[in-house]
């Protein structure tokens, strides 16, 4: 079995404001560390259920949060950024059997958790077809235009809320709980014990579960709206993009490659 796992730190146990998930600050450690226990907890679960070839594309920042000295043998791991459109998925194709998703969290927009972002902080929300887009949404999208199930996700209440809601047969270890600028956190313990218990009930036998499956829609209106009108107009000017009010742009667009391409260049 071939798995894919992409991890992000926002919705790693314990990370409750922005300075935890910036390299240069002094509290960042700790939380590199809690993100590779996390990631560990995943592939050792994941390799018990006979997945013999493991994924792990860090997501977060310039993509060098986890220890690469710490992952097993059966893991490859996939640092940096290569420009990609793909982002956070790069390196998935057709040869997978499912997608786990590590320390993910709530879209921009979003009231519960204090941290919600989609991509960057440029973005007051952005809309994928009428829904407040996350990352998770958007990397699903990926998985999907390759034909992979998606198996599992950890992260806070609200972003396994609206998993369950896009991918009804997926698996998801609660993390954190949010409330306007509080954090409610569990153990870090907890949490590893909740990804480990999610993992071993997501890869047995959900592969094949057709609820672990996402349609691609054969069209996408992908809208963003900015915090900075001067970034919207600016944005405005990307081949197929449309300026409808002040803040908002808009592509409307039938191939998903062409959505995750605008999406690296106008939300960044």
């Amino acid at each position: 079995m071939r798995l894919f796992i992409s991890a992000d730190i926002e919705g790693c146990a314990g990370l409750a404001i922005p300075a935890e998930a910036h390299k240069q600050e002094s509290v960042y450690r700790a939380y590199a560390e809690e993100m590779t226990k996390e990631v560990l907890a995943a592939c050792e679960t994941a390799h018990s259920m006979g997945a013999d070839h493991i994924v792990v594309k860090d997501g977060h920042g310039d993509a060098s949060n986890i220890d690469p000295l710490k992952m097993p043998d059966y893991v490859t791991l996939i640092r940096g950024k290569s420009g990609h459109p793909y982002n956070m998925m790069w390196g998935i194709d057709d040869s997978f059997d499912g997608v786990l998703y590590i320390g993910y969290h709530a879209p921009a927009g979003n009231p519960r958790f204090s941290i919600s972002h989609t991509s960057t902080g440029n973005s007051l929300y952005i809309r994928l077809n009428g829904m407040y887009m996350s990352e998770f949404m958007m990397n699903s999208y990926t998985a999907a235009s390759h034909g992979v199930p998606i198996l599992f996700l950890s992260g806070d209440e609200a972003i396994c809320s609206l998993a369950k809601e896009l991918v009804p047969g997926i698996e998801t270890a609660v993390t954190k709980r949010g409330t306007g600028g509080a954090t409610i956190c569990e153990p870090p313990g907890r949490v590893e014990e909740r990804i480990r218990a999610g993992v071993k009930k997501a890869l047995a036998g959900r592969t094949c579960d057709p609820g672990c499956r996402l349609d691609l829609p054969e069209r996408f209106e992908y809208e963003v709206t900015f915090k900075d009108w001067k970034k919207a107009y600016q944005m405005s000017f990307y081949p197929g993009m449309e300026q409808v009010d002040t803040f908002t742009d808009r592509l409307v667009a039938r191939r998903w490659m062409d959505v995750v391409t605008a999406h690296c260049f106008v939300v960044y």
